[in-house]
């Protein structure tokens, strides 16, 4: 006894380890991290993380180095000598080499206010790839429960066959004793051929349902893997949470940032600057001789007038923040119609289950009937898998429903932004 548990157990290990199990939420999973549109997060904040540090740059002193060699036509001439003053004639050939350092002492900020708005437009493309991979998920419910509907189906039809070889084992002896033609074996056998070849078909069309959400998840799905049928949970009180909500958001902050922006572009701009040069002449025009020389200053730079362009760009701004708002209110009115078409269906189908469970308890009783007749020879095998298909149509058509009751739940949660 001992031994055959173990035996029992350890076959039971197994079969487990053979059958992988795929959940709906894993297959979300899967695609947020697998896909390629995914990678594109990381670039982006890298991408960003550089642009914000060529805007530092803007803050550290600014070094130029610049050399020159020229020779003019003509130079300063002295009409005339004045007593007991030496004036040479500057020469025709001239050269100068100089080290020029800028320090940006203030700007109003617009450098900080660049570094806002590369973070906000960061913020925003970030956001448009979730919204993008959160689109996947409709696909993702279509190929997920097509998967399991063949499934379930193929398991239908499983059982389907088991009951037939049932048939076909009892009716043998009315068969050997006269009571039953021997032809209501043949069709029996024949139903059961048919029905290997639906199940054929079904795990054709399976596998096929299954590479189209492998795509999706671009990530193999083995053969033996099992898709469990969700248990899916409707909250008719809670707000839409979509997140192209959050990325409307987004869009406005960042053309606000944007505005702010272009305010700071016309602070004044204050810098010092130091000159260390090298050169014949030098500062001294009238030394014909290489000297070395320094400047330094502070630089004001202040565009008082700009003839209204800046009004012109924040109004533009406020006209891109209007087409947001409009396109924010047109989803939101689209995503409830959508919801409340969802909402119908899954009344529909909730009724339609209702119902088969009575179709189907009323057909198991007749199947039950002739059941009895078919083996005392009363109706033919032809009669009795007549009423048969008519039991296995309807727990099919049941299955359909769950189904479709399945994907309708999970499609309104993720219209919802329930499956965030």
């Amino acid at each position: 006894m001992k031994r055959f548990l173990f035996l029992f157990f350890s076959l039971a290990s197994l079969i487990a380890s053979a059958q992988e199990i795929l959940t709906l939420k894993q297959s979300y999973k899967l695609a947020e991290t697998n896909y390629p549109l995914a990678k594109q997060s990381d670039i982006i904040q890298k991408k960003t993380s550089s642009e914000i540090s060529i805007l530092d740059k803007g803050k550290l002193p600014q070094l130029d180095l610049n050399a020159q060699a020229s020779y003019q036509s003509d130079v300063i001439q002295f009409a005339g000598q004045i007593p007991n003053i030496n004036m040479e004639t500057p020469n025709k050939d001239q050269y100068r080499a100089t080290l020029d350092a800028n320090q940006l002492i203030y700007n109003g900020g617009h450098i900080n206010a660049q570094k806002e708005l590369k973070t906000a437009q960061s913020e925003t493309q970030l956001q448009q790839i979730e919204v993008n991979l959160y689109t996947l998920k409709s696909r993702i419910n279509q190929s997920f429960f097509s998967v399991l509907l063949l499934q379930e189906q193929a398991s239908l039809l499983q059982s389907k066959k088991e009951l037939l070889h049932l048939r076909l084992k009892e009716i043998e002896s009315g068969i050997k004793y006269g009571a039953i033609l021997p032809s209501a074996q043949q069709v029996l056998k024949a139903e059961v051929l048919k029905i290997e070849q639906q199940i054929s078909e079904a795990e054709f069309d399976r596998q096929k349902a299954v590479d189209n959400l492998s795509s999706l998840l671009a990530q193999k799905i083995s053969t033996n893997t099992i898709l469990k049928k969700p248990n899916i949970f409707i909250n008719d009180d809670s707000a839409s949470n979509r997140p192209e909500f959050a990325l409307f958001n987004l869009q406005e902050n960042q053309l606000e940032v944007s505005k702010n922006a272009i305010s700071k572009s016309r602070y004044p701009k204050l810098s010092g600057f130091t000159q260390l040069g090298y050169g014949n002449p030098g500062l001294n025009m009238l030394d014909n001789s290489f000297q070395d020389f320094y400047i330094v200053g502070l630089k004001l730079n202040w565009n008082i007038f700009d003839w209204g362009k800046t009004k012109k760009e924040k109004q533009v701004i406020e006209f891109s923040k209007e087409i947001v708002s409009t396109e924010k209110e047109t989803f939101k009115l689209n995503n409830d119609i959508e919801l409340q078409n969802f909402k119908n269906d899954i009344d529909k189908y909730r009724e339609m289950l209702e119902k088969d469970d009575g179709i189907i308890a009323m057909y198991e009783e007749v199947v039950k009937a002739s059941v009895t007749q078919l083996n005392n020879g009363v109706i033919s095998s032809s009669e009795y898998i007549t009423e048969l298909n008519k039991l296995y149509e309807a727990k099919i058509n049941q299955q359909l429903h769950e189904i479709q009751l399945g994907l309708v739940k999970a499609n309104y949660r993720v219209t919802k932004g329930d499956f965030n």
